[in-house]
């Protein structure tokens, strides 16, 4: 059964201090590199405080990047549930056809249970050597790069784990992992909007890859806190989720929501667990406060947001009766560059000293629009009056006049990054740099959810 979106309730009405929720929201504004791009927060199963900022919208979908692995967790948890999945076979056992080939003792033993757990022994990431070893197969290319310790003994991030399990889901089901997870999770959760970034063999790009809503985030987070359990339905086990998010293997981390364990494809955090992707795509769940928190954001520096929700959300939430009313549901802006308005002229502009745009060559200006040219499609977005957001189709742009230089922040709106432009109108130059760099080199116009 297709259900819709999660049931609203006021704060007060279900327990939440909103002041906590503005402490949280005030706290985060001064902190350098934090960029806030939505929030929801769920307690009882009700959705009592939601916020995006402009020009993010409730229906834009967000690249997960690591937030996508609990996903592929819950594909393996349906898989183990079915009884076509086996947490204690070996990674080998799944692809007979790699036997001849897999020599080494530590690789031949490694169970999914390890790789689950990014603990297959090896030291560090393998993606690149995992990658050429194995010809563009993840999977095959980790069993073949020798492990430095016995499987199950040693945490590691890396990605290679994460796409064997995908491999091994795909195998036994037949098909990809959205077929698998359509009828299993999206569709009994009313997760419509959904779509993932492909790797050079045609599967999901199951370590970084899926883009979906917010809500969608909060969903996922919802059906855990429930111990597998969905509007009175059961979808997963509840030993499921009670293994995937306890810490099966230790973890060694300056930061100290890095250093509490991992489970299977969920951070173990100092109050409950989390899924989390880079930059500050986040689903906490809460047992303690019985709530979820999701979150989108442009925050390289994740531990900052955490300390905030631990001073601030955290006791909102069993606080008790806070103030009557729903919470402001406002859309305040996100920065705008800084400046005035001024006159737009046809003009094309090539890279200029101090460019950190990669492989952007050529910018074409003209009034009321922008073109960026690299090695992919152009990106084309509408420039609409200086000061305010302007939104095309998944980009949205905005402009200011300072110091005879034009600035565009051209922001992507299915991931969390915005490109800074400085244009020079003189020289006929420009340069560009990422506020936080994307995590894989893919032209400008595939920075969207595929279609």
């Amino acid at each position: 059964m297709v259900t819709g979106s999660l049931p609203r309730s006021t704060p007060a009405e279900q327990g939440v201090d909103a002041t906590g929720i503005d402490a949280f929201i005030a706290a985060l504004a001064p902190l350098p590199g934090v960029e806030l791009h939505s929030l929801m927060v769920l307690r009882h199963g009700h959705v009592v405080a939601e916020r995006w900022w402009r020009p993010y919208r409730p229906d834009s979908p967000r690249l997960l990047y690591s937030l996508t692995k609990s996903f592929v967790s819950t594909a393996l948890g349906f898989a183990v549930a079915e009884g076509l999945a086996d947490l204690d076979a070996t990674v080998l056992s799944y692809f007979p056809e790699w036997d001849a080939r897999v020599s080494d003792p530590r690789s031949r033993a490694t169970l999914v249970r390890h790789v689950a757990a990014m603990a297959g022994g090896h030291a560090g990431e393998r993606e690149e050597q995992a990658y050429r070893a194995g010809e563009g197969d993840m999977a095959l290319g980790l069993l073949l790069v020798p492990p430095e310790y016995e499987p199950g003994t040693f945490f590691a991030y890396n990605q290679p784990c994460t796409s064997t399990l995908a491999a091994i889901v795909r195998k036994v089901s037949g098909g990809s992992l959205a077929d698998f997870l359509g009828p299993r999770l999206f569709e009994p959760l009313g997760i419509g909007t959904h779509g993932w970034w492909r790797d050079p063999a045609g599967g999901e790009s199951a370590h970084l890859g899926l883009h979906t809503t917010t809500e969608a985030i909060a969903k996922l987070g919802q059906l855990y806190l429930g111990n597998g359990v969905w509007q009175g339905e059961r979808l997963l086990p509840a030993e499921w989720v009670a293994e995937a998010t306890r810490a099966q293997v230790a973890t060694s981390d300056p930061d100290p929501d890095w250093r509490q364990g991992y489970g299977f494809q969920f951070w173990v955090s100092r109050h409950g667990y989390r899924a989390a992707g880079a930059h500050g795509q986040f689903a906490l769940v809460l047992p303690e406060a019985d709530a979820v928190v999701a979150m989108t954001a442009q925050s390289p520096n994740m531990q900052q947001v955490l300390d905030q929700v631990w001073a601030h959300l955290l006791p909102a939430l069993t606080a008790g009766k806070g103030p009557e009313g729903p919470w402001p549901a406002l859309t305040p802006d996100l920065a705008l560059p800084a400046g005035t308005a001024g006159a737009i002229t046809r003009a094309t502009y090539r890279p200029g000293p101090g460019n950190a745009a990669g492989r952007l060559r050529t910018i074409e200006l003209s009034p009321g629009e922008i073109t960026l040219i690299d090695d992919g499609p152009p990106v084309t977005a509408a420039l609409g009056p200086a000061g305010r957001w302007t939104t095309t189709d998944v980009w949205a742009t905005a402009h200011a006049w300072s110091g005879g230089e034009l600035h565009v922040d051209v922001v992507f709106l299915d991931t969390p990054h915005r490109l800074r432009l400085t244009l020079d109108p003189a020289g006929g130059t420009f340069t560009a740099a990422w506020q936080s760099p994307p995590l894989t080199r893919r032209p400008l116009a595939h920075l969207r959810m595929p279609r």
